[in-house]
């Protein structure tokens, strides 16, 4: 089982952006000294959510800062930006890591964003499949041409080239990812065989249905047993340790809505559409019920629980609910030291 971080640099009732961004760095280089698998960065823009707008240049300080750890994006949004663009950057990460980046991607949502980078509500409605497309060409092939109705050039060559690590034994280019949220992204994803990243407000069931659909759709689509069987889906969630059966939430649920509150508010539609946030309270409790929110025992069960019922053994788990930087380093310290000896 491979457990890892999901940052979001998020930004707490009465802190500013500097202090969740070194919050989210201090995590980071916590999780590498705890022995965690992974980190994971995500992207927001104009909101208090997540005060990292870019999650590659985040990755770039991250991978600079750590030997071993793995450093991932979760995600990038791409409506927001030009697929060539976004795979010279992972393509540069992964060449001078050593082959320690994950690129994820996902379709984000109608935001404001959309006006703001010029992709409009068509790429975010229609263009992933294209972008996703023209992304994975530039991250395998040696020259690209654009050819979709959103992006067309001439054909270009790919510098740097992202298989030139495989001397190193290392993979042919980046990891993708792609965060999914319905069954048509689903299915896209397993047409490439692209493992998924499933968000930390599904349950079990709905990540072992979702596991199940990509398996059927990667077989029909010509994808070998190995392949199918063998994919690294990653689940997002959410971590607290604490000795005390309530210490956990009650540490959760006394700073995470305030912080969902003004995060979610702040979210404006493109197209102004209405949009019904989740109660704050509500949510924090759903999903202290179900991710490692608790003592150390506790998290590993409901730890491997998730991984017998779905089959995914990756996860990238939110650490920073308390919003507090000292709690944070110790709330990782404790998955590393008291939760993962409890997975082996």
């Amino acid at each position: 089982m491979r457990i890892g971080t999901f940052v979001l640099a998020a930004q707490f009732p009465g802190q500013g952006p500097g202090e969740a961004l070194h919050r989210a760095v201090r995590s980071a280089e916590a999780a590498e000294e705890s022995g965690l698998d992974s980190v994971w960065l995500a992207e927001h823009h104009f909101v208090p959510y997540g005060v990292c707008p870019s999650a590659t240049t985040l990755a770039a300080l991250l991978l600079g800062r750590t030997r071993r750890i793995r450093v991932g994006t979760a995600v990038s949004v791409l409506p927001n930006h030009h697929p060539v663009a976004l795979g010279e950057q992972a393509a540069l990460l992964h060449l001078t890591s050593g082959g320690r980046f994950s690129l994820g991607v996902g379709r984000g949502g109608p935001w404001v964003d959309l006006e703001v980078f010029g992709g409009g509500l068509d790429a975010y409605e229609n263009g992933f499949p294209e972008a996703l497309e023209l992304l994975l060409d530039w991250l395998r092939e040696p020259r690209v041409a654009g050819r979709g109705e959103r992006f067309g050039f001439r054909e270009v060559a790919v510098v740097p080239r992202a298989d030139e690590l495989l001397d190193h034994g290392s993979a042919p280019g980046p990891e993708v990812i792609v965060a999914c949220t319905s069954p048509k992204t689903v299915r896209l994803a397993a047409s490439r065989a692209l493992p998924m990243l499933l968000g930390m407000h599904c349950g079990d069931e709905e990540k072992a249905e979702m596991v199940a659909l990509w398996r059927t759709a990667a077989r029909e689509a010509g994808h070998p047993p190995e392949v199918v069987e063998g994919a690294a889906h990653v689940s997002a969630g959410v971590a607290q340790i604490a000795d005390g059966p309530g210490d956990a939430m009650e540490t959760l649920v006394k700073t995470m809505p305030g912080w969902l509150r003004q995060g979610l508010d702040a979210h404006v539609t493109v197209d102004d559409r209405h949009r019904v946030m989740r109660d704050p309270v509500a949510y924090t409790e759903l999903l202290c019920g179900l991710h490692p929110v608790g003592p150390p025992k506790l998290a590993a069960d409901r730890l491997a629980a998730t991984a017998e019922r779905t089959g995914i053994t990756r996860f990238a788990l939110l650490v920073e609910g308390s919003g507090d930087l000292a709690a944070t380093e110790e709330n990782v310290r404790r998955i590393g030291a008291d939760v993962l000896p409890l997975l082996t």
